[in-house]
């Protein structure tokens, strides 16, 4: 009996010890989405507070009717895609210089980090700043080096306020790629490229048939992380454009925000952010299954 008593203690222990980082997860993020999904389904405007209440599916049925949210939606796609292939590619290579061995690679490691450890806000005030049509830097390297011939407006037209921003969201994400392929890097034991130099490959084929598949799983989880958090992202966006000129650099996060903070209308803007949950689960259970995450490949 005592026997049994004590295996059972054993047992129950880690389920024990789990219990405080059980009640942290149940309180500050199953409650938050609960209360989100809740929301999404009432008329819960804060200068209308008569007239709060249950209204079934209408925040979502108004999604379809509402062309700003479309609009986002299309500005989102395009914003995460192209930040996440740039900063993959950039940092892929950064990553690959940082594995060789050259003079002052601490030095240039320490320098290459230190954008992603800048704030959000601070990196839009930085850019702006960079973009500037009158005091800009940017502008006036592209004037002396003769690709322009005079001042250019950034932020005056959607597509070049858009790409200023992706710019800057990839100078700030470019490290956290090279961080995490640089580890992969160096998990790779050295004999086996020395076998591949034996049989006399090529370095183009180290790269893809050694080099790649055993960063497949870094690769396909940084990017997934990447993806999330890119779509999320609204400080960068709001510091540098609001959204403008008219919409054109507006994404779901940041019409959700304007939503609650200008509108007050917590059930329209619980509504979209439920669909932007929804859309990115999916995305990443399909797109680990169709990566083949954690499978090991051979060549």
């Amino acid at each position: 009996m005592f026997k049994g008593k004590q295996y059972l203690k054993k047992k129950a222990m880690p389920y024990f010890m789990l219990l405080p980082l059980l009640a942290v997860i149940a309180v500050f993020m199953l409650y938050p989405i609960f209360n989100t999904f809740w929301l999404s389904m009432q008329d819960h405007v804060l200068t209308n507070v008569k007239d709060m209440g249950f209204n079934g599916g209408t925040n979502f049925t108004r999604l379809f009717e509402d062309e700003t949210f479309w609009k986002a939606a299309v500005n989102s796609v395009f914003w995460t895609v192209a930040n996440v292939v740039l900063q993959l590619f950039f940092g892929l290579l950064v990553a690959l210089l940082l594995n060789q061995k050259f003079k002052g690679r601490g030095v240039f490691r320490a320098l290459i980090f230190t954008p992603w450890a800048v704030g959000g806000m601070l990196v839009a005030l930085i850019w702006s700043f960079m973009f500037n049509e009158s005091v800009g830097v940017i502008g006036d390297l592209l004037m002396k080096l003769g690709i322009v011939d005079g001042k250019i407006s950034w932020f005056s037209s959607g597509s070049s306020a858009m790409w200023a921003m992706i710019i800057a969201n990839t100078w700030r994400g470019v490290p956290f790629f090279a961080i995490s392929i640089l580890s992969a890097l160096q998990t790779i034991p050295t004999e086996v490229y020395e076998s591949a130099d034996v049989d006399g490959a090529s370095a183009v084929y180290k790269f893809f048939k050694i080099t790649l598949p055993l960063i497949k799983d870094t690769l396909l989880l940084t990017t997934l992380l990447r993806t999330i958090w890119t779509l999320n992202i609204v400080d960068i966006i709001y510091g540098m454009t609001k959204g403008g000129p008219n919409f054109s650099t507006l994404t779901i996060p940041v019409y959700i925000m304007m939503t609650f903070n200008d509108s007050l209308d917590a059930g329209y803007a619980s509504a979209m952010a439920v669909i932007v949950m929804l859309v990115l689960v999916i995305f990443s259970a399909v797109y680990l299954k169709v990566g083949k995450y954690g499978e090991e490949e051979y060549y």
